[in-house]
């Protein structure tokens, strides 16, 4: 049994102004290229299949497509809801992309079974079970308790995503048992863990109640497909819990990693073997820092990463003490006859800060609601219990929002 792991695809995201249409649209006649050459039996998305809850239009037209492409290769497809993905979006197509023997699990289901499959493989016979475990939205899981403080509501949403992971898992176990084999047992996630790597276009998801789930509180199952964290990793050094990271670099300072999705291969007895694919660069994107001088040839050799069809994506910040209010317009001069394109320059200054250098070079879109405030927070005179207290009742209220969203 062969699964192709993938997740975060953001179909539908604009950077900085810009579509992502034709590299979406690359990536997936690829990956169903890979599928077909990989011969593999079941494709697993792990959420954010969207960036949106309401994606447009050929956003969606990928997405169908892609499940037809997929549907005539003979290979099982199961997508799962993610953070960005809008539940009753991905419900409006369910039942007819069931027709086509795609698996769609927008949210938590009413009746648990619904979540469990029994993948087959690519000559129909029983190759794997699956726990299929979208994004889990509080809501899904808890009721509201007036009072409780947001350490309370952390700690019980964890048990509660545990006590989730257990119920599937013993189903699963089950299932197999009713089928007389020794069929491993997947199941997927959508969620931040302990120690995962994340990066600036990593969007909070339990902000206030769950920083990150442990690792330890999965179940023991054969294989544990993530999504949400967009850099590929194993989870607390297990080679059997991953992420497949998103398949294109969705914020600047993913520009250097190398993107894949992993080809995971079973037998009866479990886990046999994990092999990374390469995803090709669609889009070449880039950092570029320096002062205007060192940016006169930083930038020229910026340009030979292109691929010739497009011109590189850019970030620039230029390192220089002085007040520059031509900045951008200094920055585009020196781009002039290269094949690049600035979406974003900034300014990194230099300043003393209590007898230490820092640089100050944030914008207000990178930055999460509670850092914004935290950093707000810092510039008043408060004692350090008045601001713990204002730290603390703003958590609760970013909880208390996130619940209702």
């Amino acid at each position: 049994m062969r699964i192709l792991h993938t997740s975060d695809w953001h179909l539908g995201q604009h950077f900085m102004g810009k579509t992502r249409q034709e590299e979406h649209a690359a990536f997936l006649e690829w990956l169903v290229s890979q599928v077909e050459l990989q011969e593999i039996d079941a494709v697993l998305v792990a959420g954010d299949i969207f960036d949106t809850g309401t994606p447009p239009s050929y956003a969606r037209e990928l997405y169908h497509n892609f499940v037809v492409a997929m549907s005539r290769t003979g290979t099982s497809l199961v997508l799962l809801g993610g953070n960005h993905d809008s539940v009753a979006m991905l419900n409006e197509s369910r039942e007819l992309l069931g027709a086509l023997k795609v698996q769609v699990i927008p949210g938590a289901m009413a009746e648990p079974e619904q979540q469990i499959i029994t993948l087959a493989d690519r000559s129909g016979e029983p190759g794997a079970v699956l726990c299929a475990i979208p994004f889990l939205r509080p809501r899904d899981l808890l009721e509201s308790r007036a009072g409780d403080s947001a350490d309370d509501k952390g700690r019980a949403l964890q048990q509660a995503i545990a006590g989730h992971y257990q119920q599937l898992f013993a189903r699963a176990q089950a299932c197999r048992a009713e089928l007389g084999n020794e069929l491993p047992v997947i199941a997927t996630g959508h969620l931040t863990t302990v120690g995962a790597s994340s990066s600036d276009s990593v969007r909070e998801i339990y902000i206030g109640t769950l920083e990150a789930f442990p690792a330890s509180a999965f179940p023991p199952a054969d294989y544990i497909a993530l999504g949400h964290i967009h850099k590929p990793q194993k989870v607390g050094g297990c080679e059997h819990i991953r992420y497949s990271g998103s398949p294109l670099a969705l914020s600047f300072d993913e520009s250097s990693q190398q993107k894949e999705v992993l080809v995971v291969e079973f037998a009866n007895h479990g886990l046999q073997g994990i092999t990374p694919l390469p995803v090709p660069v669609f889009q070449p994107m880039m950092r570029v820092k320096g002062s205007l001088e060192e940016l006169e040839l930083r930038l020229p050799e910026a340009a030979m990463a292109g691929t010739g069809e497009r011109p590189v994506w850019l970030e620039v910040t230029v390192t220089e003490d002085d007040y520059l209010s031509d900045l951008q317009a200094r920055v585009q001069t020196l781009c002039e006859g290269l094949a690049v394109e600035v979406l974003m320059v900034r300014r990194s200054r230099r300043q003393h800060n209590t007898g230490l250098l820092t640089e100050q070079q944030e914008t207000l879109s990178e930055l999460t609601p509670q850092q914004v405030f935290e950093r707000r927070l810092a510039m008043e005179q408060l004692a350090g219990e008045d601001g713990n207290e204002l730290s603390r009742l703003y958590t609760q209220v970013l909880a208390d929002l996130e619940e209702q969203a």
